[in-house]
């Protein structure tokens, strides 16, 4: 038992989680921070230029009753299609993957711009040709085997 809290708190304390961590209360703040761009910017535009329709109140009942808003359908206990929460829930989802999408794309490209600089430093280094031992490219002599170098 004391080894499993051990190897936990090993884990637990790794870099990893706790950006993983982090990550997760970011993207919660960010979820809801696209959930007001889409329900209070984005989406009454749309409602305006399609004939004024309020998208939170777009619901089927499936009993055929008529209601005039959503919450009055829910407060009868009607059976209700919630067209427009689903749309909005839709463009939420469009709005965050084309986010992410960009975001992953940025980092690749900075990745690759990083590892082509590194390619591109001068070698400072080279291989013993008796112990392949890493050595300073200027040496004479191996620090690890004492070869002389050509």
């Amino acid at each position: 038992m004391k080894k499993m809290l051990k190897d936990f708190k090993d884990f637990a304390m790794k870099g990893n989680v706790i950006d993983l961590a982090v990550g997760v209360i970011i993207g919660g703040a960010f979820g809801k921070i696209v959930t007001s761009l889409v329900n209070d910017i984005v989406m009454p535009p749309i409602g305006l230029l399609l004939g004024k329709v309020d998208f939170t109140n777009l619901f089927i009942t499936l009993s055929g009753e008529k209601f005039k808003t959503l919450a009055a359908a829910q407060e009868a206990g009607a059976v209700t299609l919630n067209v427009g929460v689903f749309l909005n829930t839709l463009v939420n989802f469009l709005i965050v993957a084309l986010v992410i999408f960009v975001v992953v794309k940025q980092v690749n490209r900075l990745e690759k711009k990083t590892q082509k600089e590194e390619e591109a430093k001068p070698a400072t280094t080279k291989e013993c040709p008796y112990c392949l031992s890493t050595i300073p490219l200027k040496a004479t002599r191996c620090s690890a085997c004492t070869s002389e170098l050509g």
